[in-house]
């Protein structure tokens, strides 16, 4: 599939799933079905270019008309599984997201009132009608959320570093749902036994009532996206933070506040430079 345009789009991670074709109605599993058999591979880099084109326009569209028919496939054990963009209801909790993260003056100057005035009205008569709606994809800006990486192990991460022409590096973790799942339980329980109610605490139970709301064949993906563009190569080939994370729970389950304290002193250095990055913008 051709690239919309060669420009990459930075600096965003993505946590997906992926879920069985079984797991839809008809007639979208049949969309989905034939989609797949199409052979289009769509990849982030053009979703997120589709979307900033439609903020060119004066004034700025910022959640498309109409719903992506577009999804990322992937096979799993000979199952095909699909993760639909629903590129227009994560607009709509993109621009909520955006409300709360600027200054009015700013957003005022981005978003006029009256086109978020028109979107939140559209998104009201939407979930009238779709109120089980839910998005397949959860991004992130300038970070990966330390609860995403709660539901991987370092050996599920996969690490190419695009030393091919043209070529961009990728890292991403995959795991089954079920892993997922029972990873995120022992981190919630580790951390309500250990420390005090937190935004952690909070961002797990929130991540976990998201993943109960699909198929429990399907695949978790954590994908570092544009965020790659943000560190080096030696960065990203060093950089196992869910490895961190993980030991920083283990110590945390055990009373080694020591080990906890160190495991989260690596990770938050290694992300130090990503946030400098995003502040010198």
């Amino acid at each position: 599939m051709p690239a919309v345009s060669s420009v990459l789009v930075p600096y965003a991670s993505y946590l997906r799933v992926y879920e069985p074709l079984a797991a839809f109605p008809e007639p979208e599993r049949g969309h989905w079905a034939r989609y797949a058999r199409s052979g289009r591979t769509p990849s982030a880099q053009d979703e997120l270019r589709r979307s900033l084109a439609d903020l060119l326009p004066t004034p700025p569209v910022p959640v498309p008309v109409h719903e992506s028919a577009d999804a990322f496939v992937t096979e799993i054990d000979g199952v095909v599984c699909v993760c639909p963009w629903r590129t227009r209801l994560r607009g709509w909790l993109a621009l909520e997201e955006l409300t709360a993260l600027l200054p009015a003056p700013v957003l005022d100057a981005v978003l006029p009132p009256v086109v978020r005035g028109q979107a939140a009205a559209d998104y009201e008569a939407w979930r009238d009608r779709n109120p089980d709606a839910r998005p397949w994809i959860r991004t992130a800006v300038w970070q990966v959320p330390v609860r995403w990486f709660t539901l991987f192990a370092d050996e599920e991460r996969e690490y190419e570093a695009g030393e091919v022409p043209g070529g961009a590096p990728v890292l991403r973790y995959r795991t089954p749902m079920v892993q997922a799942r029972r990873r995120l339980a022992r981190a919630l329980k580790t951390l309500r036994d250990s420390v005090d109610e937190g935004p952690l605490t909070e961002g797990l139970v929130d991540v976990g009532r998201w993943l109960e709301e699909f198929h429990p064949r399907s695949l978790v993906e954590l994908d570092y996206g544009g965020l790659v563009h943000a560190l080096s190569p030696e960065q990203l080939a060093d950089d196992h933070s869910a490895a961190d994370v993980a030991e920083g729970i283990e110590a945390l389950r055990v009373g080694d506040g020591e080990r906890a304290g160190e495991a989260y002193g690596r990770l938050t250095e290694r992300w130090r430079a990503v946030r400098d990055r995003q502040f010198a913008n």
